[in-house]
């Protein structure tokens, strides 16, 4: 038998202490990256909450696919970008040998920069709460630096038709992400003219957002209302009464009791919309009668109440 000195003992009891705590920490290591996800219990849920998503923007690009395949998903001295890009049949610069089909560049869940400084209803930088679409289109709309005095001369669109392959794909994406969506409410799926008046136009006029309502996408007004306001009015609305009520649609215009600047602009994007034969960013019978029978269909409280955006017929 061997015997150890004290000092010696002491060495080996202090090693062999230091290698079982090496051990036992390496144990707890290993248990812990072995335990997987932290158990989450999801019994109380709460009710004060929404959805992320609210508002479908739609765009149209204004150059050919090659060029907008290339503007949204690259690096460029603006960056854009967009959810889903729709090609349009016929682009030569469109692959020969793919079929027409919908394109997504950014995940749902993620921010895409298609909408820029914008508003609609009582949001503002609408990036953060909206799915973009760009539809590959040729369009573009020029308005008059100095307005002639007839209504409907104001701006020249210089827009293609929209290719019926197109829409139908645009129609199919759409119903899938609003049933995905609840919170896109009819009057949730807009124009990028829509949220951003002064600087954009798209998709201009020529949009046919009427075949969306029929197919049960966006908002569109019922003709017995609008006979009804366009019969029936007595006398037009002033500026303060028809800003408050394209506010209350959803624009983002600032009721100052005027027909200034910013009231022409929104104007005319409402028009694009709803009464592409009259875009002129002024006033008329028809553009006043669309507007009522909109807020009567989808924003029937308005007209009575509070808001007392109630127009008087004859």
């Amino acid at each position: 038998m061997v015997y150890m000195s004290k000092p010696l003992s002491a060495l080996f009891a202090y090693r062999t202490m230091h290698l079982l705590l090496v051990m036992l920490l390496a144990m707890l290591l290993q248990s812990c990256s072995q335990s997987g996800p932290v158990p989450i219990n999801t019994e109380h849920q709460s009710v004060n909450r929404n959805e992320r998503v609210r508002l479908l923007v739609l765009h149209y690009t204004a150059i050919n696919w090659e060029r907008s395949l290339k503007a949204l998903t690259q690096p460029g001295a603006t960056a854009v970008s967009a959810h889903y890009l729709i090609p349009e049949s016929f682009d030569p610069t469109y692959p020969a040998d793919k079929p027409l089909q919908v394109y997504q560049l950014v995940a749902e869940t993620q921010r895409a920069w298609h909408a820029g400084a914008s508003r609609w209803e009582d949001r503002s930088a609408l990036n953060d709460q909206s799915i973009g679409i760009e539809l590959v289109n040729l369009g573009w709309c020029h308005q008059r630096t100095v307005p002639f005095a007839e209504p409907g001369n104001n701006e020249l669109c210089l827009t293609p038709d929209f290719d019926p392959a197109q829409l139908q794909l645009l129609a199919n994406l759409l119903k899938d992400i609003l049933a995905r969506n609840p919170e896109i409410s009819p009057t949730r799926v807009v124009a990028h003219s829509d949220i951003a008046p002064s600087r954009k136009q798209d998709p201009g006029p020529r949009f046919p957002w009427q075949w969306l309502a029929n197919q049960g996408i966006g908002a569109w007004y019922d003709n017995q209302t609008l006979l009804k306001y366009w019969q029936g009015i007595k006398a037009m609305p002033d500026a303060r009464m028809v800003q408050r009520a394209l506010q209350r649609y959803g624009y983002g215009i600032v009721v100052t009791g005027e027909w200034d600047l910013q009231s022409r602009d929104v104007l005319l994007a409402f028009q694009r919309h709803f009464v592409p034969n009259r875009v002129s960013g002024e006033l008329d019978p028809e553009t006043v009668a669309v507007l009522w029978a909109l807020l009567e269909k989808y924003f029937p409280d308005s007209l009575n109440g509070p808001e007392n955006l109630a127009l008087t017929l004859e």
